[in-house]
């Protein structure tokens, strides 16, 4: 390693003895301080930024115990691209922000116009010594659901989250308007993909419709995170989300509306504060259009 990497050096790690060889690439994840995730670990690998014994790391090298793990900085100058979202700000620390995706826009991934590039410029950098040049999203929302997503501002709080994610620490409730006469209250617990997958419904009100039969207004908690969630298990118990293109009944699905599935309500203690932080994000306008006392 030259001198200019050896400047560059932000941490160092000795691997312990290991019981069995691992892949760098499965060993590394959750060692650095400075890497908040296991893809951003992984991307680190992939960009040479991380060395084994003084010789650049790939991802199918091996480690059984002894080696110097080395994380360089990144060089690579980090332009914010230049993308209006119109987004709102629900809640916002130095360490985490909770923001209200509108429907109709991705999270983050590869396209250019995405929320996670929107806030690059809406959210105020966190003072930090570990402060993100971007937040980072802790989950996703699908592309046509509204509501709150959860960002993470600095390094630490991107992991302290994730974790509180992984062990299901946060109660995160949603408002959906379903088509049909439903009971009052219930449970789903149906395999999604493969994976188990429960949710519960509560009705807060009901309204005849001339087209529908019935539309009602349902609080939903969701207790895992699988994609389309929601939606599969509502249109499993025969009550699709309004506007659901995809799980929705032949001849009942309202067009033009889009999806009437918004995450309202997130709950969990703040990993800094220590305090239980709750933040509820309003329906759209559409909801109110439905359901006026909301």
């Amino acid at each position: 390693m030259d001198d200019v990497e050896a400047q560059n050096i932000i941490e160092s790690i000795t691997v312990p003895p290991l019981p069995q060889r691992l892949r760098l690439s499965d060993y590394a994840p959750g060692i650095f301080k400075n890497l908040p995730s296991n893809k951003a670990t992984k991307k680190a690998i992939k960009k040479g930024l991380v060395y084994v014994n003084g010789k650049q790391g790939y991802t199918g090298d091996f480690v059984v115990g002894g080696e110097t793990l080395i994380l360089l900085k990144d060089q690579e100058q980090k332009v914010l691209p230049a993308v209006k979202v119109d987004v709102k700000v629900c809640y916002e620390d130095d360490y985490l922000a909770v923001v209200d995706k509108p429907a109709g826009l991705v999270v983050s991934g590869n396209k250019h116009r995405t929320l996670e590039n929107g806030l690059a410029t809406i959210l105020q950098r966190s003072p930090a010594p570990d402060a993100l040049w971007r937040p980072e999203p802790i989950h996703r929302l699908d592309y046509p659901t509204s509501g709150a997503v959860l960002f993470g501002k600095t390094k630490q709080a991107v992991i302290l989250l994730n974790k509180i994610f992984e062990e299901r620490r946060i109660i995160k409730k949603y408002l959906a308007i379903t088509i049909g006469q439903q009971d009052e209250v219930g449970e789903v617990t149906l395999d999604v993909e493969g994976k188990t997958a429960k949710s519960a419904y509560q009705v807060k009100a009901s309204e005849k419709s001339e087209r529908f039969g019935c539309l009602n207004l349902v609080e939903l908690t969701l207790f895992s995170g699988r994609r389309h969630q929601l939606r599969i298990h509502l249109s499993s118990i025969g009550h699709p989300i309004l506007g659901d293109s995809q799980y929705g009944q032949e001849g009942l699905v309202l067009k033009g509306k889009g999806l009437y599935l918004h995450a309202y309500s997130m709950e969990f203690v703040h990993p800094f504060f220590k305090e239980s932080l709750r933040v509820q994000v309003d329906p759209p306008k559409k909801f109110f259009k439905l359901f006026p006392n909301i």
